[in-house]
């Protein structure tokens, strides 16, 4: 451990904290996946430390028991986040990893709690459309060849085990975003920034625009590439990840 470290590890985590960058941004994955999503992220975009969150339920937390609701990950989520938030920080989060960064949020706010300086929404309805997603229509079958099909466009040919494991994770995950209702926004006191990538055949332009109610200054941004390509740090994302700065 570097003497730039704190001395402990939250398994909320995937590493410790650093003292030694003045800011930090928290990156909420998508359903079905873990804080794995952010590996090819650098550690740092210029002076803003990335700090993946890991739900449990999956990754190195496979053997802890599934979050149950966004709210309920949102609930568990607050107290190992307030020793970070020390700093400067923003929140990212990309598909429905959205939606428990936002209600995690809300949560700070009602603790009267620090809150971000910005919270980056990457390819995700507002709370209220959410429900709109169409992979919560799809059968296991067929979510079973979505898995297939990102796993081979993640460049790795998927094993029968790989995909098992990875459908329980996402059938418990899906659960979770069926029964997520926020009727009525909730407004965030701070900046919210939308991402839609230009390729994205699942999200329209048109379907991020109820952001704006989030928030008194919410900013849609159109970047280059398709619903995934986030995981691959694109230059042009880690520009914006560091416009709040």
């Amino acid at each position: 451990m570097t003497s730039g470290s704190t001395t402990a590890t939250s398994p909320w985590f995937v590493r410790p904290p650093s003292t030694d960058h003045p800011a930090r941004i928290f990156c909420f994955p998508f359903s079905g996946s873990g804080a794995s999503a952010f590996s090819a992220w650098p550690a740092a975009i210029d002076d803003v430390e990335v700090c993946p969150v890991q739900f449990p339920g999956r990754e190195n937390r496979l053997a802890h028991p599934h979050y149950g609701t966004y709210e309920d990950l949102a609930d568990s989520l607050v107290d190992p986040l307030v020793p970070l938030l020390d700093r400067p920080f923003a929140l990212f989060g990309h598909c429905a990893g959205a939606l428990p960064a936002y209600e995690t949020v809300v949560r700070l706010a009602e603790r009267g709690l620090p809150q971000p300086d910005c919270f980056f929404v990457s390819g995700q309805p507002a709370p209220h459309d959410a429900s709109r997603d169409r992979m919560l229509t799809m059968t296991e079958s067929e979510l079973r060849s979505e898995l297939e099909s990102f796993i081979r466009g993640r460049g790795m040919e998927p094993r029968p085990d790989m995909i098992d494991m990875g459908l329980a994770v996402l059938l418990r995950d899906h659960a979770a975003a069926r029964a997520y209702r926020r009727e009525k926004p909730v407004a965030l006191s701070c900046p919210i920034v939308v991402l839609h990538w230009r390729d994205d055949p699942d999200v329209s332009l048109d379907e991020l625009e109820g952001w704006r109610q989030y928030s008194d200054s919410v900013d849609i941004r159109v970047v280059d590439g398709g619903h995934y390509d986030f995981m691959d740090a694109p230059d042009e994302l880690l520009k914006l990840l560091t416009s709040w700065r």
